[in-house]
């Protein structure tokens, strides 16, 4: 019997020896079988990577799953050295995913909103919401017309949290027939008149719609911008327009953001939001010598230091009496609001972006190609010289003429974020 004891021991020794080889084993081929499996997958498109939801040529926006046709994901960079507005790299800026979640609770303060009027598609609209709700934005009163109205565009912009969508119906053209709107004498003069100015009456009616709904809201801010701008926020403590908007003094009604405005140095672009990176600053964000001596360079015969409108836009506290003082500002019927221009933060207006904006424009638009018949349809002198040579000219003549107005290298500002 006691030989038989070390042939047990061995036995046993033994088999543990087998079980914990075939364990190892197991461990070994169990990782590697899944990564196989999920190698599989994604190679015969079963699997959607997720790092490619980010990648520059990988545009997942709800809804544009099925639109033709794929945005160029080569940039050629510029030799100007600036620095581009919106991040060191020049692919796409602006992921976005079908479950947008900011965590914008009730207790965010301040609660800031944005109304527009726009007819823009999602390619534009769709990255212009992402940046601001980022920015700290809850809230968009977005007024629709032309494309931003049909259902492939607003069945997807009243998907996204925050986002109300409000259409040009009949029965809100006669709410906004009663607006006491239409007795202010300041705008008067732009009643009753095409395109732009048509545009300017219906953005100063949207605006007033959009306070009440902006109050009913419980917001604080309301701020009016078009969906070719973005508010850029510098200045504050954190790259943040809530938390700039949480520095200022309670006794603040208003304040002014200054407009630059981009200068594009080629007529491919696509993305202006993340191809764009050249802008003017606003004079006055500038030292005067530096203004006034590279003014002749930098407006290349335009009459104008920016080629439109140089006033800027604002951001109004939601208060009793508020109302909208043009596009660009709000005022109170009770008093004379005490606002305050911000010298760092500052509104990005892409102007003219894309060269395919020049006929866009025009064909929106029902005036006759003379200098006498486009001043009842445009207030600025640029757009009326758009709208000229957008429908007088070959191609070939555009485009030397874009050139003409769109190049600054000499007069080049840029902002560091």
């Amino acid at each position: 019997m006691a030989g038989v004891r070390p042939t047990t021991s061995t036995s046993q020794t033994s088999s543990a020896q087998l079980f914990t080889s075939r364990l190892l084993l197991l461990l070994t081929l169990l990782p590697l079988t899944l990564a196989a499996f999920a190698f599989l997958l994604q190679w015969r498109g079963g699997l959607t990577d997720p790092t490619t939801r980010w990648s520059p040529d990988h545009h997942e926006f709800p809804g544009m799953e099925s639109i033709s046709g794929s945005i160029k994901d080569t940039i050629r960079n510029s030799g100007s050295g600036c620095t581009d507005l919106l991040g060191q790299s020049h692919s796409l800026s602006f992921p976005y995913f079908r479950d947008w979640k900011f965590g914008f609770g009730s207790d965010l303060k301040p609660k800031i909103c944005i109304t527009t009027s726009t007819s823009a598609g999602l390619e534009q609209t769709l990255p212009w919401i992402f940046y601001h709700k980022v920015m700290g934005v809850s809230t968009f009163f977005l007024f629709v017309e032309g494309k931003a109205a049909s259902p492939t565009v607003s069945k997807v912009l009243e998907t996204i949290a925050g986002v109300k969508v409000i259409y040009r119906t009949r029965e809100l053209e006669e709410q906004q027939a009663k607006s006491r709107i239409w007795n202010e004498t300041w705008l008067s003069s732009f009643f009753y008149k095409p395109c732009n100015y048509e545009l300017f009456v219906k953005q100063s009616l949207n605006m007033e719609m959009a306070i009440v709904m902006a109050r009913e809201a419980g917001m604080d801010w309301i701020i009016h911008l078009d969906t070719d701008e973005l508010i850029h926020p510098a200045g504050a403590r954190e790259y943040s327009l809530r938390q700039l908007l949480m520095d200022v003094p309670g006794n603040v009604d208003m304040v002014i953001f200054p407009n630059y405005e981009s200068s594009v140095e080629r007529d491919d672009t696509k993305e202006p939001f993340s191809e764009v990176s050249m802008f003017k600053k606003n004079y006055d964000h500038l030292p005067k010598d530096v203004y006034f001596g590279n003014y002749k360079e930098a407006t290349r015969g335009n009459p104008n230091y920016f080629l439109t409108y140089g006033n800027g836009k604002s951001a109004a506290r939601i208060q009793d009496h508020l109302r909208p003082n043009g596009a660009h500002r709000w005022h109170n019927y009770m008093k004379t609001p005490n606002e305050v221009k911000l010298e760092e933060a500052a509104v990005l207006h892409y102007t003219y972006p894309k060269f395919s904006d020049l006929t866009s424009r025009r064909d929106r638009c029902g005036c006759k190609p003379t200098k006498e018949d486009v001043k009842r349809c445009f207030m600025l002198e640029f757009d009326r010289s758009a709208f000229i040579i957008a429908s007088t000219a070959t191609e070939e003549e555009m485009l030397l003429w874009y050139y003409r107005y769109h190049n600054f290298p000499a007069f080049c500002f840029t902002i560091l974020m």
